[in-house]
């Protein structure tokens, strides 16, 4: 069976779970999942694990990601982009600075509680927020603790009524690109939405390495090994050791990082055997390899 992790540069108005279908068709296997789903209207880097790959998504999906946006200031709307009805503003855009809006960015770095959008795929009560949202139903949803590690302004473009800010934003997993968008304009007393988005990295994988899911070979494939050393600490096993791993059998933990997931690999192949966990000195297998 084919397995990897292939990076796919995600083209607009297309959505996450087609470009799995185009890849599941350029590489003739029905077992293609993602790691960390970009709406239509976004562009730019998703990580696809294939066959055995898509175990390993689970240690993908965290990851922190980078993206590059532009915002619109002056009104905001019902989605927080622009697929949304529009808002009436609330207040004039023209009163805004540029320092005003580099200070308002500014105040958005570090450790912040945001609301998620409305029209998010986060689940109420069993059901996606956007769905209930487009029913007509009140969706509150709770803030989370997200990570904003850098938000740069790079230009500031004005016209009738209007503000457009492009932004790079280096961010935790879980943090919606689109509520920083809303929260800027809201803090600036004008509302804000996003126009357009593009992930550039994910972890250690960056879009100038990703093709389109329609020219996908096996050739494009990153190893599982190779990977797992990308995203986790690594642990070399000899023979004996593999043979255990591989069947499920407890092996000495001393020497492994404790209470983290660590890619476990075949000193003699350098194949990936397993990602496994240390805890009171114990072993414990969070995924496992076919050998």
């Amino acid at each position: 069976m084919v397995s990897g992790i292939a990076l796919v540069d995600k083209p607009r108005g297309i959505s996450s779970h087609t470009v799995v279908a185009q890849a599941r068709r350029a590489l003739g296997t029905k077992k293609v999942g993602h790691a960390g789903t970009l709406d239509p209207a976004a562009t730019g880097l998703l990580v696809l694990g294939i066959g055995a790959g898509t175990r390993l998504l689970t240690f993908v999906v965290g990851a922190d990601k980078s993206y590059r946006a532009t915002m619109r200031l002056g009104y905001g709307t019902t989605t927080d982009d622009a697929e949304g009805e529009a808002l009436a503003p609330t207040g004039d855009i023209e009163a805004v600075s540029e320092e005003s809006v580099r200070a308002a960015a500014a105040a958005m770095v570090g450790e912040i509680d945001q609301v998620p959008s409305t029209y998010s795929a986060i689940k109420v009560d069993g059901k996606r927020a956007y769905d209930l949202a487009r029913s007509g139903q009140d969706v509150a949803l709770t803030s989370r603790r997200v990570t904003i590690h850098a938000l740069d302004i790079d230009e500031l473009t004005r016209s009738e009524g209007v503000l457009d800010v492009t932004i790079r934003v280096e961010c935790s997993s879980g943090t919606y690109i689109r509520a920083i968008a809303r929260d800027i304009g809201s803090a600036l007393g004008v509302g804000g939405h996003l126009t357009a988005l593009r992930r550039d990295v994910v972890g250690p994988f960056v879009v100038e390495d990703a093709v389109s899911a329609e020219d996908l070979t096996e050739s494009h494939l990153l190893d599982l090994a190779t990977v797992a050393q990308q995203i986790l600490p690594s642990i070399e096993l000899g023979e004996a050791d593999t043979e255990h791993v591989r069947h499920g059998r407890a092996v000495e933990t001393a020497s492994w990082p404790v209470d983290t997931p660590v890619a476990a690999l075949s000193a003699s192949t350098g194949e990936l055997v397993a990602v496994v966990q240390a805890s009171d000195g114990k072993s414990r297998i969070l995924m496992g390899v076919a050998g």
